[in-house]
């Protein structure tokens, strides 16, 4: 189980994208403890450079600050790599309805200039982040790889194509890529502030603050909750695995399911709180309930979650209430 034991080459290169960000910076600190090099490449429109900055004395780390909108940089960056974790992106539905256009460009135009530089510069695996909104309406649960709907926002379409150029790197150039569709993430360094922050973060700070916080819908929509060591297995998982599996998008979830009002009610219980909150109208672009089938990631990548919900969330709240 977790990541820790698993053994790369000595001299492996990784390069993260948008490794200044919430995930990617947990995965440069991860590779890093492991003892190998890494490379993060970020532009600073999400990511935040205190994330990486105690990483910054290690000599198997080095900062790039550069844009994947640019084929030159991220040519420059791929160069000597072994590993991508392409995290580099924009996140939140509700800003994607807002901004269509430069989803498009840093999502997909991005995402496709890093699988080109991974190609020209022969980068052995390129494992880039998919999402779970590329489920769209389709009702079924658990979500199967294989059975998705018509998406429902610009955020879950730049995933879909995203997905359709690592299935075509593969086919047509031989670039072992590797799609993991994210659960809903949470945990450490997750940014809680900001109209786009997510749920969790979000209410345990509004919460510590004394605020109300506002529920949209009813609270009875469901997700996967899923902790950051998991992705942290996963991606480097998927390093390792066989080119068989590739090109291809794995579901990346603890295969839980969890109601937004029980979350909130939890977090109330742990911060010893008690706030009945707000609620709001639904979000456009949402889907309803989440949760994954990872029988696929287990199987093609040997992913085996550690984390469930219970024993993420203490761990997040610890977190925040330590840092914030």
């Amino acid at each position: 189980m977790g990541y820790k034991n698993l053994k790369f080459n000595d001299n492996a290169v990784f390069l993260v994208t948008g490794g200044a960000g919430f995930i990617g910076s947990n995965l440069c600190e991860a590779i890093l403890e492991m003892g190998y090099t890494v490379r993060c490449l970020d532009n600073l429109s999400t990511g935040k450079y205190e994330n990486i900055e105690p990483f910054t004395a290690n000599p198997r780390f080095t900062f790039i600050k550069g844009d994947i909108r640019e084929l030159d940089t991220c040519l420059n960056a791929t160069e000597g790599v072994d590993y991508v974790l392409n995290q580099a992106a924009w996140g939140s539905v509700p800003r994607s309805i807002e901004m269509p256009l430069l989803y498009e460009e840093i999502n997909i135009r991005g995402t496709l200039n890093m699988m080109e530089a991974a190609r020209q510069n022969g980068v052995k695996k390129f494992v880039y982040a998919s999402s779970s909104s590329v489920y769209g309406d389709h009702p079924v649960l658990p979500k199967k790889e294989g059975q998705e709907g018509k998406v429902l926002s610009p955020y879950a379409l730049t995933k879909k194509v995203d997905e359709e150029y690592g299935r075509l790197y593969k086919v047509l150039y031989g670039l072992d890529t590797y799609g993991m569709r994210y659960f809903n993430v949470f945990g450490r360094r997750q940014d809680p502030s900001g109209m786009y922050a997510a749920v969790i973060p979000k209410f345990i700070k509004q919460l510590m603050d004394g605020e109300v916080p506002t529920i949209n819908g009813d609270g009875r929509q469901s997700r996967d909750f899923t902790y950051i060591d998991n992705v942290i297995e996963a991606n480097l998982k998927a390093c390792l695995a066989s080119s068989e599996a590739a090109g291809e998008a794995f579901n990346i979830g603890a295969g839980g399911r969890e109601y937004l009002i029980d979350v909130y009610h939890e977090l109330c219980d742990a911060l010893g709180k008690q706030v009945e909150p707000n609620f709001g109208p639904d979000r456009k672009g949402d889907i309803r309930d989440s949760n994954a089938d990872i029988s696929k990631a287990r199987e093609l990548l040997g992913y085996d979650p550690e984390y469930d919900f219970a024993k993420g969330i203490h761990l997040a709240i610890d977190w925040y209430v330590n840092n914030l």
